[in-house]
């Protein structure tokens, strides 16, 4: 067994880096006897992994083969069948029940100890050992420093190494000597046996030899041992003597501890002080200037502020700990606090002074400014106020209740000034719209001394009359006809959108100026998405913050960037009512005022959002250009409705429909303000129901109409909207271009085939009757047989409608369609060319039914298509 256990290591276990521990020779139980190996081993390489291993030997040869390895942690279950009685069987629970015969009991009893002890030191898992013996399992229980393995020392296991070369050669020198070593194993140990004896006996005659020099060797042990006693007993003494001196030296080092503590204490105390004096002495010169320093200079808010900081270093120290308990700093902190409150107040008195004064100071300059269409400038009140920005700064972070009453008071004043300007701004341009003539001094709207006089009320009526007035004038744009928009309205229009455009430009910067102003003095942020309403900013008249009782910290306003937007509306709050005012005016002087103040509102609007989308200005504008879109939409309405409520005349032809130049001059206006602009899209959906109107009530006083055949009524207003479209060219309305141009080609050709029915009236029936025999299955050559076709009949009808006589109709076709025209369109040419051409249609259609029908027969008209051509030329050159 040692042999091929031997082997075994040699050619399967040593190439794959694992030694063989334990080998059993089994068989499987209940087949036949196929033996072979399994083997327990573990890898050299650490972690060390162990494992059960299969090994048959090869069908082809005489060696041995690896057939099947597991993991020894997928071993559940070792059964050894019996614990008392010897039994060679045993079973593995692995991936399923291996029943095994092994060929000792001694193998299978050896190779399940080996087991136990690597579960036991590798794995420390419990593998369920049945029908074991127990004696077996604590033979195998480690003891002493040595553990056995397999029945070998644990050395043999972890520190198991092969044979290197030259002891393999001496093993097969001397398995040389003995070649009986493989058949008779017993002989070959016996052989070993007596050799090694031989060596015992000579390892011991070596030693006795050697007794003397072991005696000489105790004899000088002994006296190196009487030495080590003698430097004994020396150290001893030695040791009484320093005792001594270790006492006195232990006392000098606490006494140099107590001084070393000393020293640090009062290095630490001088620190402490340093630091106080350092960080909570306020210099006088600052003292005098919070006390006394003067607020009005330059200079002087120089020191205030140099001073103000200072004492906010000094009061917002970082003690240490215990500071606060000492008097001393109680006393300074509490001077600094009063220090904080009288300059608090004292600057707070002093800005609302200034407030006060700008007021007054403003309102001097507002005369002036009431003659111009222009705003008051308050970039010199801005700039003198911006040098207390820092103060403003130092009052906010010290005294929040004073800085909140001085913000709510500088909104008081301003709101009051900017109001009284803001409003004598809008009473100027109301003026300017409406003019300073007769009409303005009428309704109490006049200059007088520099100074501004009459009052909203009154300009709203002066608007709602003057517009009265022109309506009433003109009885609107509807009532007037094909007359277009005069040289008085284009003007009135410009003036009102220079005026307008005035009234922007000046809000704009004001607005900005005063929100950056606000920014900086208050020490505000900007540039923050806001979502303050109006009716937040109304509630702050009782108070701009409201306070927690416990924190104080603002909890009615969210951010820094909400406040400005509160402080804004306040100032400002009659910005938006006095420009829907002015633009209700002026949507009342002309509705088409509407899109010049939508293009103008979008521009400013977009320019604003471009700055800040969440500003003051760009909300409020936002808002005014909600109802100027209102009002244009409005406007649209009322065109449509008055489209939808027009009237003709039924003893007068109808012409081009009123709404229909409307249109036109609409459109025109409107090219020329929109071109270029942000809101392009709100005229294209406008266009859209306007020519949708357009068209289904041209239609509909087509129907209606007496006077007028239909057909000319809507070839005329088409022809001139389709060459409203085709000149000005807008692109949303393509589609109804084309549905123009086809409904007046359509209606022109209708009319032209209806009106040329009259002339040659019964010849027309004659052949009418002719195509209705040939439709009926009479061939054309057999209709001259037909007793009211013949060529008799044909001869005769023909005999009434000679030259003169076509002429004559001709001539009197020409002056009813005369009548049925309008000048204004100009069609008589166009539409009379078309009836010249349909005549002669019906000519050649008459004369190749004559040649298909009547074969032979020799008739002719008695007249020929040059005729036709020299009536119609000389017809139109007479007229």
């Amino acid at each position: 067994m040692t042999a091929i256990k031997h082997a075994l290591q040699r050619d399967i276990f040593t190439p794959n880096d694992e030694r063989l521990l334990s080998i059993v020779n089994v068989c499987k139980a209940g087949k036949k006897k196929r033996n072979c190996f399994l083997c327990a081993t573990v890898t050299t390489e650490r972690p060390v992994q162990v494992n059960v291993v299969k090994v048959k030997k090869s069908d082809k040869g005489d060696f041995y083969k690896r057939q099947t390895a597991w993991a020894l942690r997928d071993l559940a279950v070792v059964d050894a069948k019996d614990a008392v009685k010897e039994n060679p069987e045993f079973d593995l629970h692995l991936d399923k029940v291996y029943k095994w015969v092994a060929s000792s009991t001694a193998e299978k009893n050896t190779f399940i100890s080996c087991i136990w002890k690597l579960n036991q030191r590798y794995l420390r898992k419990k593998i369920d050992f049945v029908n074991v013996s127990a004696q077996l399992l604590e033979e195998s229980v480690p003891s002493g420093e040595n553990q056995s393995v397999a029945g070998g020392d644990e050395e043999a296991v972890d520190e198991y190494q092969e044979l290197n070369a030259r002891e393999e050669q001496d093993i097969e020198i001397m398995m040389e000597g003995c070649e009986y070593a493989i058949s008779n194993a017993e002989a070959f140990a016996e052989k070993l046996s007596r050799e090694l004896q031989v060596l015992d006996g000579a390892n011991i005659q070596s030693i006795m030899a050697s007794e003397k020099q072991v005696n000489i060797l105790m004899t000088l042990l002994d006296e190196a041992l009487k030495e080590v006693d003698q430097i004994e007993l020396k150290l001893s003494s030695y040791e009484e003597m320093l005792q001594s001196v270790k006492e006195q030296m232990d006392q000098i080092s606490e006494s140099n501890h107590l001084i070393h503590l000393s020293n640090t204490n009062n290095v630490k105390l001088l620190s402490e002080i340093e630091f106080l004096v350092n960080h909570m002495d306020l210099a006088k010169g600052h003292i005098k200037a919070l006390q006394e320093g003067d607020l009005a200079s330059s200079r002087g808010i120089e020191a205030c502020t140099n001073a103000a900081d200072a004492l906010l270093q000094c009061m917002n120290v970082a003690l240490r700990p215990g500071h606060d308990m000492l008097y001393a700093v109680k006393q300074q902190q509490q001077r600094f606090s009063d220090l904080r409150e009288q300059f608090a107040r004292r600057l707070a008195s002093h800005l609302n002074n200034v407030f006060v004064q700008q007021g007054h100071d403003q309102s001097s300059t507002l005369a002036q400014h009431s003659i111009e269409l222009t705003l008051p400038n308050h970039h010199p009140f801005h700039r003198d106020l911006l040098r207390y920005a820092k103060l403003m700064e130092w009052l906010k972070s010290t005294d929040y209740g004073k800085y909140e009453g001085l913000t709510k008071n500088y909104m008081d004043y301003l709101s009051r000034l900017y109001e009284r300007e803001i409003k004598d701004f809008f009473e100027v341009a109301k003026i300017k719209m409406t003019g300073t003539t007769k009409e303005g001094k009428k309704f109490g709207l006049h200059g007088s001394s520099g100074k501004l006089t009459g009052s909203t009320s009154s300009l709203n009526k002066l608007s709602v009359q003057s517009s009265g007035n022109r309506r009433s004038q003109s009885s609107s744009l509807l009532d007037m006809g094909n007359m277009s928009a005069s040289d008085l309205d284009v003007a009135d229009r410009t003036k009102f959108d220079k005026i307008f455009e005035q009234v922007l430009s000046e809000l704009e910067p004001l607005c900005l100026a005063e929100q950056d102003f606000i920014s900086k003095f208050f020490k505000l942020q900007q540039h923050q998405n806001m979502g303050t309403t109006t009716n937040e900013a109304e509630e702050m008249d009782g108070g701009i913050l409201c306070r927690s009782h416990n924190s104080g910290v603002p909890q009615a306003i969210s951010s820094e960037k909400d406040m400005i937007r509160q402080m804004m509306i306040k100032i400002f709050r009659c910005i938006e009512p006095e420009l829907n005012n002015l633009i209700a005016l002026g949507d009342k002087i002309d509705s088409f005022n509407s899109l010049y103040m939508l293009v103008k509102m979008s521009h400013h609007v977009w320019t604003a959002q471009n700055v800040d989308p969440a500003s003051f200005l760009s909300t409020t504008l936002g808002n005014v250009l909600v109802t100027v879109k209102r009002n244009f939409d409005k406007c649209i309405s009322n065109q449509i409705k008055q489209m939808e409520e027009v009237k003709i005349s039924k003893k007068s032809k109808v012409g081009i429909l009123t709404f229909v130049a409307e249109f036109e001059e609409f459109a025109a206006l409107a090219e020329s303000i929109f071109k270029n602009a942000e809101r392009r899209g709100d005229l294209d959906k406008a266009y859209t129901k306007l020519i949708r109107s357009v068209f289904i009530n041209v239609e509909k006083v087509a129907n209606e109409s007496q006077k007028t055949p239909r057909d000319v009524v809507m070839m005329e207003n088409f022809h001139r909207i389709f060459a409203t479209l085709s000149r000005l060219k807008i692109s949303c309305l393509e589609a109804e271009k084309k549905d123009a141009k086809q409904k007046y080609t359509d209606h022109l050709q209708s009319y032209v085939i209806y009106s040329l029915g009259q002339p040659l009236e019964k010849l027309n029936h004659f052949f009418e009757g002719v195509e209705a025999r040939v439709a009926q299955g009479i061939r054309e050559e057999e209709v001259s047989y037909q007793l009211a076709f013949n060529k008799q009949e044909l001869r005769k009808v023909i005999k009434e409608y000679p030259g003169k006589e076509v002429k004559k109709g001709l001539d009197n076709l020409y002056k009813k369609v005369d009548k049925h025209l309008c000048e204004e369109e100009n069609l008589l040419q166009v539409v009379w060319h078309s009836m010249q051409d349909e005549f002669i249609r019906q000519y050649k259609h008459f004369e190749g039914l004559i040649a298909r029908c009547y074969p032979g027969s020799g008739v002719t008209m008695e007249f020929t298509i040059q005729d036709i051509l020299d009536y119609c030329s000389s017809i139109a050159q007479s007229h």
